[in-house]
C-alpha cells in the first residue's frame, strides 16, 4: 500500500513500491538527521501517552494534543518546579505537528486556535511564576580564551597532554574567531581547512543548521601577531598531529611531540611544507585519555565538555563554569565584536545569522551598555 502522505499528494496516481520509496527519503532529507531523532522522540512520548490515556494519537483531537502539553506542564519534580520548559513543549508540538503531515492527515491539530491558546497560556504561566527562565550561554571573551588557552600549554606534562592541549586549543581558537556552532567544528574535514597565504585560513562550512541545503560559505580566521593566540597556528600545530597520526600512528604522534614546539614562537602556519589533514578525515577528533588518537570526530557533547573542563582547570569559578558550554565560543564572537564597536551587519558576515535582530540579542543580554543613551546622561 502507498504511504498516506504520497497517497494524499497524489490520489489518483498510480505509482510503484519503488518510485514511492524513494519519494519518502527524498522527503525525509529535508531535515536533519538532528531534527529527524527530536521529533521521532517527541512523537513516541505523545504516542505513549496517548496510549496511557485511552486516546487516539493519528489523527489526534486538538483537545487531546491541548490535554496532553496541560499534562506536561503540570508536571514538576520534587522542589515543586516545573519539569519541562517552554521550549521542550513547543518542540513536542512540533514534533506532532510533523508526524501528522508526513501521514498525509486531512488536519493538522496543532495549528487549531485551542492548541495554540493553551501553548501561549502555559508561556504566560511560567513567565508569571518565574519559572524556567531562558538560561543562555555565558559568553567567552578574548581575554577568557586566551587565559584558558595559556593554562592549557602550561598544564602539559607528557605527549598525551600535549595532544589533548594542540586540539583543544585549535578548538577554542577557530571556534572563537569563526564563530561557529559545536556541529560545524566537529563536522570539519581535511578538505574544508586551507591555510591562506594572505588571509590565515580559510574555513569552508559546507552545511550548517541555518543551510541545510548545503550552499556552503567560506568563513577566514585571520592571524594574529602573536603565535602563540594566532587561530592558523593553532590549526596547523593541530594538523601536524592528526597528519602523523594517520601516516605513522601513535610512535609518529610521540615522535612529533619529542620536538620543540616551535609553533609557541614563531607562525608555524607560514612555514613551508607544512602538513595536511587528508580530504573527507575528521578533523577534530576524539582523543583517549592516553593521548591515542580516534579516526571518528568528536561529538558536539564532547565540543562541549572540553570547553568546560578546560574552563574549570584555568581556575575559572565552579558557577562559571556551571554556564559556559560550545555556544560560549559563539556567543562571546558577538559579544565581544560589539564591545568592540562591530555593527550587526559586519558580525553577521562571520556568524552567517539571518537577521540583525538575531545578533542584536547578544547585545542586549551580555553587553547592555553597548548603543545604549544611558551612557549619554553624563552622570
Amino acid at each position: 500500500m502507498p504511504s498516506p502522505a504520497v497517497r494524499a499528494a497524489g490520489p489518483d496516481t498510480e505509482l510503484d513500491r519503488r518510485t514511492q520509496d524513494r519519494i519518502l527519503r527524498a522527503a525525509a532529507a529535508a531535515q536533519s538527521p538532528g531534527t529527524r531523532r527530536a521529533y521521532d522522540s517527541g512523537w513516541r512520548r505523545f504516542e505513549n501517552w496517548c496510549t496511557r490515556q485511552g486516546h487516539q494519537s493519528l489523527p489526534a483531537a486538538p483537545a487531546v494534543v491541548a490535554a496532553y502539553l496541560v499534562d506536561a506542564a503540570d508536571t514538576v519534580d520534587s522542589d515543586g518546579r516545573h519539569s519541562y520548559a517552554p521550549a521542550t513543549l513547543s518542540k513536542w508540538v512540533a514534533a506532532i505537528s510533523d508526524r501528522h503531515r508526513r501521514a498525509g492527515a486531512d488536519t493538522v491539530p496543532t495549528q487549531h486556535p485551542v492548541v495554540l491558546s493553551t501553548i501561549a497560556g502555559i508561556r504566560r504561566e511560567y513567565a508569571a511564576a518565574g519559572d524556567r527562565p531562558r538560561s543562555p550561554r555565558a559568553p567567552l571573551l578574548t581575554e577568557d580564551v586566551l587565559s584558558i588557552v595559556s593554562a592549557a600549554r602550561e598544564q602539559v606534562l607528557g605527549w598525551p597532554d600535549a595532544v589533548h592541549e594542540r586540539r583543544d586549543t585549535a578548538l577554542l581558537l577557530m571556534g572563537f574567531t569563526g564563530a561557529f556552532r559545536r556541529s560545524e567544528l566537529v563536522g570539519l574535514t581535511g578538505a574544508d581547512v586551507v591555510l591562506h597565504p594572505l588571509d590565515g585560513v580559510h574555513v569552508h562550512i559546507r552545511r550548517s543548521k541555518t543551510d541545510q541545503e548545503g550552499q556552503g560559505r567560506v568563513h577566514a580566521l585571520p592571524r594574529a601577531e602573536d603565535p602563540r593566540r594566532c587561530p592558523p597556528c593553532a590549526f596547523a600545530r593541530w594538523a601536524q598531529v592528526v597528519a602523523a597520526f594517520d601516516d605513522g600512528g601513535r610512535s609518529a604522534v610521540i615522535a612529533l611531540l619529542s620536538g620543540e614546539d616551535c609553533g609557541l614562537v614563531v607562525h608555524v602556519c607560514q612555514s613551508p611544507g607544512q602538513r595536511e589533514i587528508r580530504a573527507g578525515r575528521a578533523i577534530f577528533r576524539a582523543i583517549a585519555q592516553n593521548g591515542n588518537l580516534s579516526e571518528t570526530a568528536m561529538s558536539g557533547a564532547a565540543v562541549h565538555a572540553a570547553i568546560r573542563r578546560r574552563a574549570a582547570r584555568a581556575g575559572f569559578p565552579a558557577s562559571a563554569v556551571a554556564r559556559l558550554g560550545a555556544h560560549s565560543l559563539r556567543s562571546g564572537f558577538v559579544t565581544q565584536a560589539f564591545r568592540n564597536g562591530a555593527d550587526a551587519h559586519a558580525i553577521m558576515r562571520q556568524t552567517a545569522h539571518r537577521t540583525p535582530a538575531m545578533v542584536e540579542r547578544y547585545a542586549r543580554e551580555e553587553a547592555p551598555l553597548v548603543g545604549n543613551a544611558v551612557t549619554s546622561l553624563g552622570l
